[in-house]
């Protein structure tokens, strides 16, 4: 089994079926990942513990997904240099207006690079992904360069 190089995190159970978006693109591209419920909230310890050994354990981008205020997505990016994606999700009244702003309005210094709510967001997060990973992976590329050009023929 090849070493996972994504690290696809979400606040809650509930964040499954959004974040399956995400893993399903991952599986298209063939890139190793691993899934994680970890709530910023409620297992600061656990997320901490988490976040500062992603590096050492070989991941190269995390996804983070979460709900309502959304702070999973920040406390990554304070742990670790590695580049984190938040994935904005519906969990409120506010049907996911308060985790974009949650997610997107991070302090200078810390960047959290921040997709679309919802399942949109899940999927652009997961292509965000490959994009870093192509950078360094020509392989990867010409698959992306691939799957570009489908859409552009299928219309979207």
């Amino acid at each position: 089994m090849r070493k996972a190089l994504v690290a696809v995190v979400m606040g809650s159970e509930s964040d499954k079926v959004a974040m399956q978006e995400t893993q399903r693109l991952l599986d298209f591209f063939d890139v190793p990942y691993t899934s994680h419920v970890i709530s910023a909230h409620r297992d600061p310890e656990g997320l901490r513990k988490f976040a500062t050994s992603v590096e050492k354990l070989g991941y190269h981008v995390i996804i983070a997904g979460a709900g309502m205020a959304a702070h999973l997505a920040g406390c990554f990016a304070s742990q670790t240099l590695l580049p984190v994606i938040g994935v904005p999700l519906a969990g409120s009244h506010l049907n996911g207006l308060d985790a974009l702003l949650s997610t997107v309005q991070m302090p200078s210094g810390i960047p959290v690079a921040t997709v679309a709510i919802g399942k949109a967001g899940a999927r652009n997060a997961a292509l965000l992904a490959v994009e870093i990973l192509a950078l360094s992976d020509k392989k990867l590329r010409q698959k992306l360069r691939s799957y570009r050009g489908s859409l552009s023929k299928s219309g979207g």
